[in-house]
């Protein structure tokens, strides 16, 4: 561990104070430690100031991008409909039949705050549900491309139309690998320095105030000195010690969806220097996670296509085939990223998902049709229950039970929350559709973690903070390494959201 000193930092390990002339030293108006959406965010705001900037990323070239890279690209803002949004996204023929719901502010702020117990910060959260539309209209403007997100945020309606739901309508084109191509342009026009293979593993202080970075590279340490330093090196869900640590025990089990780089030695570095913590470390973002295939973890071919989201529109059963949780609470964009840590817990970590021929077509063709998706496929529920290795009867009795407590007077509609219920425990909330017509399907899914909420303590400006409240000069912070938006859960969307915010704003400044 290493701690400040009044020129460069003390490696405790050998009690000696590491001065620059120890390493190579490069300077720079601004460094960035990160390589996803909030890093180059912060770095097109502070480059377009006329700011020399270097972007340090942990990975080579070929894996860079972060967590970013592993996205689809979904970005929430608030806006007043299909047609304020038309300067924004891609012109797409199917807009002449599409209804797009406005999202105000105010639905912003109260998704955020309903999701997350109230646990998020509401200045933060202020500045989020604000500024989310014009800095990506910014970054539009830069050359990121932005669109609708037909496949995963409206179904087509009986008459040929399309209905938006969720509050979470504007992707990148190409999602998380378009948005990274979109960045890496801008960056290069503006003159960005960018460096990969550069493992920050501590904090420069000269003078009371940062001043650089220390970095591990392939031909030795550097030492990297700037006016300024942001943080937006992602948070620890790659490290099963600290997954262990603040999440729990079970969670050094989970499998880890993005990056395999975002190991939380920054996080670290800055907690050292006398950073305070930001948010909920006791919490993540986690998803439901194609269980069996055989390369389900940091997948940079299949991305966000391991993932499994149309969990609406069937049941979920453990190893024991029963249910236990509500699929329908609320739309997918509401549930998704806690209902990851529910299936953590239930026997072996594993539950499948379980639909019909009814249903099957409505799925995710990106999701629920990827090459080598974890499929079951039977003519009965009895043979779907041995393929599934869960015992029949049980299978059969819950799907009996579902069945038979469905409120059959409502009209299915998976565009809105249709209140279509099951009355069972637990009950299904909405879109109850009987799960009897062959041939019927199943998708095994465990636990995928995303990304972990607790951060860095910050002003709304990105201004690092000491538990005190007193900022840190030097060092700034965006992405996911800013804590206290989000706590338990999240609303779909706000967390690229976040880092384009917070990274401009940090960048603005730094």
């Amino acid at each position: 561990m290493s701690q400040p000193s009044s020129r460069g930092f003390i490696d405790t390990e050998s009690a000696r104070l590491v001065m620059a002339d120890e390493t190579r030293t490069h300077d720079a108006d601004v460094i960035v430690v990160g390589g996803g959406n909030a890093a180059f965010t912060a770095a097109h705001a502070a480059a377009e100031r006329g700011r020399r900037v270097v972007l340090l990323e942990k990975a080579p070239e070929d894996e860079a991008g972060g967590n970013s890279f592993y996205t689809a690209g979904a970005t929430r803002i608030s806006h007043a409909g299909l047609e304020d949004l038309s300067d924004l996204v891609e012109p797409d023929p199917r807009h002449e039949v599409t209804t797009v719901p406005a999202y105000t502010p105010e639905d912003y702020r109260a998704d955020l705050e309903r999701v997350t117990g109230g646990r998020n910060d509401p200045e933060l959260t202020e500045v989020l549900v604000r500024e989310a539309a014009p800095t990506l209209r910014w970054l539009h403007g830069l050359g990121l491309r932005y669109r609708l997100m037909y496949e995963r945020q409206a179904y087509l309606q009986a008459d040929g139309t399309y209905l938006f739901w969720g509050g979470l309508h504007v992707g990148n084109v190409g999602g998380g690998e378009g948005l990274i191509e979109d960045h890496l342009r801008v960056a290069r026009r503006l003159g960005v320095d960018i460096r990969y293979q550069h493992r920050v593993v501590a904090l420069l202080v000269e003078d009371g105030a940062v001043a650089g970075v220390r970095a591990e590279t392939g031909e030795g340490p550097v030492e990297l000195r700037a006016e300024s330093v942001i943080l937006a090196a992602g948070g620890f869900e790659a490290s099963p010690e600290m997954r262990a640590k603040y999440l729990g025990e079970r969670w050094s089990h989970a499998k880890v969806r993005g990056t395999p780089y975002n190991t939380g030695e920054v996080l670290e570095a800055a907690l050292d220097l006398g950073a305070g913590r930001g948010g909920d470390w006791a919490s993540c973002h986690s998803v439901q996670w194609d269980a069996w295939n055989p390369e389900n973890e940091s997948n940079r071919a299949l991305t966000n296509r391991l993932t499994r989201q149309s969990y609406p529109l069937g049941i979920l059963v453990n190893t024991r085939g029963e249910r236990f949780l509500d699929e329908g609470a609320d739309f997918r964009n509401y549930t998704y990223a806690k209902y990851g840590k529910v299936i953590l817990e239930q026997p072996g970590s594993l539950a499948f998902q379980v639909f019909d021929a009814s249903t099957r077509d409505m799925l995710r063709v990106e999701e629920y049709q990827m090459p080598g998706v974890s499929e079951i496929v039977a003519d009965t529920p009895e043979e779907l229950a041995e393929k599934m290795g869960v015992d029949a009867q049980a299978l059969r009795r819950t799907l009996d039970e579902f069945n038979a407590s469905i409120d059959d007077a409502k009209e299915s509609d998976p565009n809105v929350l249709d209140g279509r219920r099951a009355e069972v425990t637990p009950p299904k909330s909405n879109w109850a559709r009987a799960i009897a017509s062959a041939p019927y399907y199943a998708y095994p899914v465990t636990c995928g973690i995303t990304f972990t909420f607790g951060g860095l303590k910050s002003d709304t400006h990105g201004r690092v903070q000491d538990e005190a409240g007193n900022t840190i000069p030097g060092l700034f912070v965006a992405g996911e390494m800013l804590g206290g938006l989000f706590a338990d859960n999240y609303p779909g969307g706000s967390g690229l959201a976040a880092g384009c915010v917070f990274g401009r704003r940090a960048g603005s400044l730094a």
